[in-house]
This record gives C-alpha cells, sequence and structure tokens, in this order.
C-alpha cells in the first residue's frame, strides 16, 4: 500500500471544508421545530431528522469505521435505522416509514452528530505516515457531497411537508420584504449550435460523482437551444391554453399521469379560489407556496417543480423539444446564454444511462450511482436550493419522470 505523507494545509484545508458543510446542514435544520424535522409526507421525501442522521451514518459507516483505528460507534443501532440503499450493508427500516422514528430523538442526533465529526477532526489532524491519506481524503470528499445533495433535499422534502399543512406555514421569513427569486426575465432568444463531435464528462482532478465519468465523445446533430429557462408567467400561458386538458401534448405515460393524479397546473401553484389560501388574505391571479410561505406568481421567474411529463408537454404546446444532456453541456458556456445554474434543474430528453466505458466506485460505494441507471431521466444545471459550489456543467441529476417536489423546470431546444 502506497502511504503518503499529507501536506498538513491539505489536511486543514478539507477539515474547514468538512467542518463549513457540517454546520450548513444545521443551520438548514434550525427554522424547523422538532416536530417538523420529525414528519414525512411522502415515500419519496425523509424527515430533515433522518437527513441528518442518514449523512452522519455515512461518514460513520465509510470512512471511520474502516480507517479510524480505535472508533468507537455511536449506537449499533443506527446502521439499521439510516442505512438508505446499501443492500452490502445489510438490512434498513422501509424508507416510506422513516417518518415513524420518533425516537432517536432529535438531541440524540445532534450527539451524533458531534460524536462523529470529533472523530472525522480526529482521524484529519492525526493525518500522517501511518494514515492512507490517498483513501481518506476521497472518501471524505465524497461524503461532503453527498451531504450536500442531502441538504437540497432537506429543502425540497420541508417544502413538500409544509405544502400539506392547511396553514401553509412559511419554511422561514423572506430576508426582505419583497425579496424577489429571479430578476426581469429578456424575451427567449435562440442560440444555434453547430453541432459535431463533442466532447462531455468530467475532466481534471477535482471531484466528480462516478457517473459523470469517463469523459468521452458524443456527436451532436446542428440545433439551438433557448438562452434562458421558461418563466412561469409563460408556463401560466400553457395552462390558460387548455395545457393539462390537450392529450395531444402529452407523452402517454404523462397523459396517464395527468388523469390519474388530477393534475392542473404545478404542484405549489394555488389559484384564487383555493380554500387554503383563507389564513392568507383576499387574492387576485396565482399564489405559490415556497420556502418563504404564500406569495403573488413571479412571472419572469424560471417556473419550477414539474414534472419531466410536463416539461415534456410545454415544449410541444411551444413547438420545440426538451435538449439532450449532451446538447445542454456543450451549450454551457455559449455566449449569451443564462440561468445555466442557480435556478431550477432542467430536464433533458435524455435517459440516465451509464457513458461508455462507465466503472461505479469501488468498495461501498459502489452502490451510489450506478444500480440506479434505469427508468430515470437526467436533469443538468443546479437549482436555487442546490448548495453553493456543489453543481458543474458536467453534473447529472437524475428523478423518475413523475417526480415533481424538487426545484425542476425547463430549458428548450429544436433541431436546426
Amino acid at each position: 500500500m502506497n502511504l503518503i505523507q499529507p501536506a498538513r494545509p491539505a489536511a486543514d484545508e478539507l477539515r474547514d471544508r468538512f467542518q463549513a458543510v457540517r454546520a450548513h446542514s444545521l443551520a438548514l435544520a434550525a427554522p424547523l421545530s422538532a416536530e417538523d424535522q420529525c414528519i414525512q409526507s411522502m415515500p419519496d421525501a425523509s424527515p430533515t431528522k433522518w437527513h441528518l442522521a442518514h449523512t452522519t451514518w455515512f461518514f460513520e459507516t465509510v470512512l471511520l469505521q474502516p480507517h479510524a483505528t480505535g472508533y468507537r460507534v455511536f449506537d449499533a443501532a443506527f446502521a439499521y435505522l439510516f442505512n438508505s440503499y446499501y443492500e452490502a450493508l445489510g438490512p434498513r427500516h422501509p424508507r416510506p416509514q422513516r417518518g415513524l422514528l420518533t425516537r432517536p430523538s432529535l438531541e440524540q442526533v445532534h450527539a451524533y452528530r458531534r460524536h462523529v465529526d470529533e472523530a472525522v477532526a480526529t482521524l484529519l489532524d492525526g493525518a500522517n505516515a501511518d494514515t492512507d491519506w490517498e483513501t481518506i481524503s476521497p472518501t471524505i470528499e465524497l461524503g461532503l457531497n453527498h451531504e450536500q445533495q442531502h441538504q437540497e433535499l432537506i429543502l425540497t422534502d420541508i417544502l413538500h411537508a409544509l405544502s400539506c399543512n392547511p396553514l401553509l406555514p412559511a419554511y422561514r421569513a423572506a430576508p426582505t420584504p419583497g425579496l424577489r427569486l429571479a430578476s426581469l426575465a429578456p424575451a427567449m432568444r435562440w442560440l444555434s449550435r453547430p453541432g459535431g463531435v463533442v466532447e462531455v464528462g468530467h475532466a481534471g482532478a477535482a471531484f466528480s460523482f462516478d457517473n459523470e465519468t469517463p469523459r468521452h465523445a458524443a456527436l451532436l446533430q446542428p440545433y439551438a437551444i433557448a438562452d434562458r429557462l421558461v418563466n412561469a408567467g409563460e408556463y401560466a400561458q400553457f395552462i390558460a391554453d387548455g395545457g393539462y386538458q390537450r392529450p395531444e401534448l402529452w407523452l402517454s405515460d404523462g397523459w396517464a399521469a395527468v388523469q390519474a393524479q388530477g393534475w392542473r397546473h404545478p404542484p405549489y401553484w394555488l389559484a384564487p379560489d383555493d380554500p387554503r389560501l383563507v389564513h392568507h388574505g383576499a387574492t387576485a391571479g396565482w399564489q405559490v407556496f415556497g420556502l418563504h410561505g404564500v406569495r403573488p406568481l413571479e412571472s419572469e421567474a424560471p417556473v419550477t417543480h414539474l414534472s419531466f411529463y410536463e416539461a415534456a408537454a410545454y415544449a410541444e404546446w411551444a413547438g420545440a423539444r426538451l435538449p439532450t444532456e449532451f446538447e445542454w453541456e456543450a451549450a454551457h458556456d455559449a455566449p449569451g446564454i443564462s440561468q445555466m445554474s442557480g435556478h431550477a434543474w432542467q430536464w433533458t430528453r435524455s435517459s440516465y444511462d451509464p457513458y461508455p466505458g462507465f466503472r461505479p466506485l469501488s468498495g461501498v460505494a459502489a452502490e451510489y450511482n450506478g444500480k440506479f441507471m434505469v427508468g430515470q431521466l437526467v436533469l443538468r444545471g443546479s437549482s436555487l436550493a442546490t448548495p453553493a459550489g456543489h453543481a458543474r456543467p458536467s453534473y447529472r441529476n437524475f428523478f423518475p419522470p413523475a417526480a415533481r417536489w424538487q426545484f425542476s423546470g425547463l430549458r428548450l431546444a429544436k433541431d436546426l
């Protein structure tokens, strides 16, 4: 085994990043009561308390138990409670029943986090020639990026939970009265792209998930891509034109979902006659429930919380289509393009498949991405809930086509 003495500044920098990411998770949970943090509003979502414990379990299981000499497991029962989907690590509590875990208490989960954080700090502080630095540093990087994914899920999951409360309570008050989530959107423009052979996928030594590799060539036909995202005002026109009543706009499975679920608009949009608005005063026009509570629809803001089916139906209505993930990546740095990150995840027309030559990570982390490469669609970019610095142009998010509780929107494309 090749044991390498880490440069002390590298270990210190990683420790500082570890502490910052871990602190941010607690900051996201801080506006929530203990009751808020235990609720699970649907099987696809998880309680905040579970997210806080699961990300801690990941560091304990993947980093500390294999690599920290003398590490003492905080509570052996937590391996069953907070394993997510790692078959190699044994049985686990059923995902749809995470909201039943009133115990351990939130206080115990915080104690669990402190226990693991102290052990990771000790591991990093003692990094020397007896430590396999080439193993522990990538494992910590993976754990930090894993926790950042769950930080976004903390927000999307609690938003769904609070939307189920008839009072429609805000996650937290807007920091500034009248705060806008988006600047005024200019008229949409089409940017022509030449196509040809392009290189896609992650390149360089910086962190990436295994599903972003290997970098490879992709052949694109000439295409055009919209310079910005579709906004809420434009999507309201689709609704007003009977978009949810016109089967010719929808993929077959999408139309079945519309009929079965009664979809008539995005999930957090509230019509003026919605009875839940009685607690929020008289309204005119669409209202939208978000992290800052009920607010008037911002027409210029990117539309969010769309399923792939809704995004594809809108594109059909607009006489366009969704871009492939490779068209999106090739256009990422094109002159004049905007809103590629930090606004909404953008559905693509690409199924979530392995890249040519894909190999999953080794060990426990082999189950991280590869086994989900079926029945999912790729989203690109990042959203207003994505932690700063987490995403990159090659990042591949993925969800089933009916998923609506994420900050997911769309950008149009068309053939040339």
